[in-house]
């Protein structure tokens, strides 16, 4: 076990990690130039390659030669954007190390900061390194500087690399060796048990769960429990990752490697579960061994619903979400029933891009044709009796005569920007009712700005705007903080007078008229006229707000008459309103699907 090193790479989005993943793979020999004829070689993924973004850790064993010894260095890659942070956690909870990488261009990046504090939680060895340092506009004095600001490691233990050139990827290789830490053996050698921080569902092999072996050891053949899901089976193989499966023929204390369950049940061998094989199975239900620390279940905060276009798929896209919930074990889901789109699931997801790359994801695995709802977010609601309900959809709020408060979840928001754009970015967050809470300067030009913002004000369009208000340059990570009281209302839209619960929004009263106004003048545009005047209405209760009517066709009904009294004419146009009057009792308005497509996919 001395001879092992596990660690990851942490970095924010696109400062060059699979690169150095892949210079790694490279150096060490664990696959040959012909091999790498792409990049990203740990990006597996098609969807990956396209966006040039890690959406899924991937875990690489390669072997290394050092003052005369071979060391078994198990590399873990992670992605870098915020909504991907739970993947880059469980990374973190499998390793002992972690190299943190920062652009020597940009310097330090929101999600930088997040993923450092997040590997001091687990008591890592951090290994700093400045890349892109070929790159004319590189600052590497600077950047470890601002490294040594924020983060208090010394400037001198900074390395300086080019993880396209290759150059002093080698001297990290061995800076790993040196600095990262041996895995411990945590127990006794007769009894198992290893920590499932990933798993993966195939239709051949069933569920393959990725592991880190704490203690003991496995092979092909031993019976083996889950401690959480108290599931049992056999181990049909096991083996270590390069970066393709490779069979070895056990796995020992300190390795990762994978576990072929044979399970076909994605329930039975969840990520954070303890596979556990004790010193002699039949006594495995008299023992009560301890579980390992898995990670703490992940709570989404933006919801969606999620409907195939075509009803008669709802059990495959029901398959879909349990085979995709194994391998992204941040995607929660419940069925859902909407009048306008019939039956699908209420999802739940870390993020705007987490609820873009799941929706991409089920598109091309499972061939599925999708409708996904705008993003909303889960309320407590407190009612008279004092009970407390969560709810993430507004059909479920109870009347407002029975609801005593409602509390809505509050982020913490850090945003890393050049000082130029300060002033901007501060307007735009106190007009989603953020909260100043601190603002401190990395250096002469960047600002590091704390603020806390109700969810919903930034689930939609925020960091689009912040990328265009900042060119491009600002930064931004969030964690959730709490749910606080806020004046919410429900907003129902009425089409001749009837609610569409498919576009009720919870919403903070100050916001619900200008919301009202945009939804009744995007329906106005889509519902077709009919034969009589159609009222769409934005209310709160009973109280409308706001108001736009579709005129009705009208037939010329004078048009015949060549002269004579306009009492004449007027009879007429009495008995035509007279009709038009009877038709608004008895008639119904049939919404087109269309319509809630069009104004969810355009505004919340």
């Amino acid at each position: 076990m001395k001879n092992i090193r596990n660690f990851c790479i942490i970095a924010h989005i696109d400062h060059g990690k699979s690169t150095l993943a892949d210079r790694f793979l490279e150096v060490t020999g664990t696959l040959s130039q012909r091999e790498m004829k792409h990049g990203q070689m740990l990006d597996t993924m098609e969807l990956e390659q396209e966006r040039g973004i890690t959406i899924k850790l991937q875990p690489v064993r390669m072997e290394y030669s050092y003052k005369g010894e071979a060391y078994q260095l198990n590399l873990i890659d992670t992605p870098g954007h915020v909504d991907f942070s739970y993947e880059v956690s469980r990374s973190l909870a499998a390793c002992e190390g972690a190299v943190l990488v920062v652009d020597a261009t940009q310097g330090i990046q929101a999600q930088t900061l997040a993923n450092c504090y997040m590997a001091l939680e687990h008591n890592l060895e951090i290994i700093a390194v400045l890349n892109k340092i070929d790159l004319p506009a590189a600052d590497a004095p600077g950047r470890a500087r601002e490294i040594e600001n924020a983060l208090g490691i010394p400037k001198e233990d900074i390395l300086c690399i080019s993880a396209k050139e290759g150059t002093n990827v080698k001297e990290l290789l061995e800076r790993v060796i040196d600095r990262v830490p041996a895995p411990k053996d945590i127990g006794a050698e007769d009894e198992t048990r290893g920590l499932i921080f990933d798993s993966v569902y195939d239709p051949y092999k069933g569920i393959v769960a990725y592991v880190r072996l704490m203690q003991g050891s496995l092979k092909r053949g031993d019976r083996i429990k889950m401690l959480n899901t108290r599931a049992e089976t056999e181990v049909i193989e096991v083996g270590c990752f390069r970066p393709k499966y490779e069979t070895t023929t056990q796995l020992n204390a300190g390795e990762v490697g994978y576990v072929v369950t044979g399970m076909k049940s994605v329930v039975d061998a969840r990520v954070g579960d303890t596979i556990w094989r004790p010193k002699a199975w039949h006594l495995r239900d008299e023992l009560r061994p301890e579980p390992l620390p898995g990670y703490k279940k992940v709570t989404p905060f933006v919801f969606a619903g999620v409907f195939a276009t075509d009803n008669d798929q709802f059990p495959l896209l029901r398959d879909a979400l349990e085979k995709l919930s194994l391998n992204d074990s941040s995607l929660t889901f419940e069925p859902e029933q909407s009048s306008a789109l019939g039956s699908g699931f209420r999802c739940g997801f870390l993020g705007l891009l987490h609820m873009d790359i799941v929706q991409e994801r089920l598109e091309r695995e499972y061939h599925l044709d999708l409708i996904v709802t705008a993003p909303s977010v889960s309320y407590q609601v407190i009612k008279n009796d004092g009970t407390m309900l969560t709810i993430s959809n507004p059909s479920e709020l109870p009347p407002p005569a029975h609801v005593a408060s409602i509390l809505e979840p509050w982020i913490k928001v850090e945003l890393l920007t050049p000082k130029e754009y300060m002033g901007a970015l501060m307007q735009m967050l106190a007009d989603r009712r953020g909260l100043s809470k601190n603002v401190s300067f990395l250096d002469e030009n960047r600002v590091n700005l704390h603020y806390e913002v109700p969810l919903a004000s930034i689930v939609i369009d925020f960091y689009d705007e912040l990328k265009s208000l900042t060119s491009g340059y600002a930064s931004m990570s969030y964690e959730f903080l709490d749910f606080r009281e806020g004046d919410l209302v429900r907003l129902d839209i009425l089409v001749h007078h009837e609610p569409l619960d498919a576009l009720a929004i919870i919403i903070h009263r100050e916001e619900a008229f200008h919301h009202g106004i945009k939804v009744c003048k995007r329906l106005k545009e889509i519902i077709p006229r009919g034969q009589f005047e159609i009222p769409i209405q934005a209310a709160i209760g009973a109280k409308i707000i706001a108001r736009e009517t579709i005129a009705a066709y009208r037939k010329d009904v004078t048009g015949y008459l060549y002269g004579g009294d306009v009492s004449r004419k007027n009879k007429l146009l009495d008995k035509q309103k007279k009709g038009k009057k009877r038709m608004k009792m008895f008639g119904r308005v049939e919404v087109p699907q269309e319509a809630f497509l069009a104004v969810l996919r355009k505004d919340g």
